[in-house]
């Protein structure tokens, strides 16, 4: 019959040659991932957000936005960690401490936030390793007003 060998499986013929083949291609499949882990890449990350420390007797309507995009740039392995911890714990917004200002010739209490300036504050609370090198969106709007106190 020749050198090929077959094997026979189920009634299914497999040529042994196939299977080395993809045996081998999937090991080097495995070690090229596993070398790109120590290499520094750039990559998306999605988090929840929960807005904190609102000022005295103010209450935020129209839904803020919910989740920020963070671009970030470090090892593989850390990426890959931060990308695969499923419920992701959210990201805070402490109120009192980001510097929000009040949308130009707004008449009611609309504000917004930069978020370039969260890059520190947000950096401390993943303690990935990673460099945050931008948030999408780059304005997160939202409306305080007034709690009614009884």
């Amino acid at each position: 019959m020749g050198t090929r060998t077959e094997l026979v499986k189920k009634g299914v013929s497999v040529n042994r040659d196939v299977v080395v083949f993809a045996f081998f291609l999937l090991l080097s499949f495995v070690f090229w991932y596993l070398n790109s882990l120590g290499k520094e890449i750039e990559a998306g990350v999605r988090y929840p957000v929960k807005y904190t420390n609102l000022p005295r007797e103010r209450l935020i309507i129209d839904q803020p936005q919910a989740i920020l995009n963070l671009y970030l740039k470090g090892p593989g392995s850390s990426i890959l960690k931060l990308k695969l911890s499923g419920k992701k714990t959210p990201v805070t917004i402490d109120i009192s401490k980001v510097n929000y200002k009040r949308v130009p010739g707004s008449k009611g209490f609309d504000y917004y936030i930069v978020t370039s300036g969260l890059t520190k504050s947000l950096d401390v609370q993943l303690r990935s390793g990673c460099e945050i090198t931008s948030i999408k969106p780059d304005t997160l709007f939202f409306t305080l007003e007034k709690a009614d106190v009884k």
